[in-house]
């Protein structure tokens, strides 16, 4: 069993209220198309809604594998989305999982682009791996963060 896993909402309401963010730069605000996924909630922003654009490096230290890149949050507190179920902003056709071990490192030969159909079993198989403490989901074309899967 797995579970997907938004960002720590302690960590986006702090972005939320203005504080910085991976790269010490205050969010910009920007408005939706409706097609921007909010990795706290895990749905799309609406469109229309006000949205934050920031870096956000989802790892706990800098460290040669902590990846830094964009991210859209919902700019008003949202709920925390996460659980069993495929999230509402995995909507793409396939996405790049990647199991990484306890030392936040990336478990090599556990990366692979996988059918969003498939998402739930290639990340359930990488987390059977002893070395593999949970899994990223990133954008197939632009490698952006998406959400954290962990086991169930």
């Amino acid at each position: 069993m797995i579970r997907y896993v938004p960002l720590p909402t302690e960590a986006v309401r702090a972005v939320q209220a203005g504080g910085p963010d991976a790269n010490g730069q205050v969010p910009e605000r920007r408005i939706s198309d409706g097609g921007n996924p909010c990795r706290h909630c895990l749905k799309v922003i609406p469109e229309g809604a006000e949205m934050l654009v920031l870096a956000w490096r989802p790892f706990p230290a800098l460290q040669p594998y902590a990846e830094c890149g964009p991210i859209f949050l919902c700019a008003d507190p949202c709920e925390a989305g996460g659980g069993e179920d495929l999230p509402e902003i995995l909507a793409s056709p396939d996405y790049i999982v990647r199991g990484y071990g306890a030392d936040d490192r990336i478990v090599y030969g556990t990366g692979a682009v996988v059918p969003t159909a498939q998402l739930g079993e290639e990340a359930a198989l990488r987390l059977e791996d002893a070395r593999v403490a949970y899994v990223h989901v990133r954008s197939a074309r632009n490698n952006c963060y998406q959400l954290r899967i962990d086991r169930g």
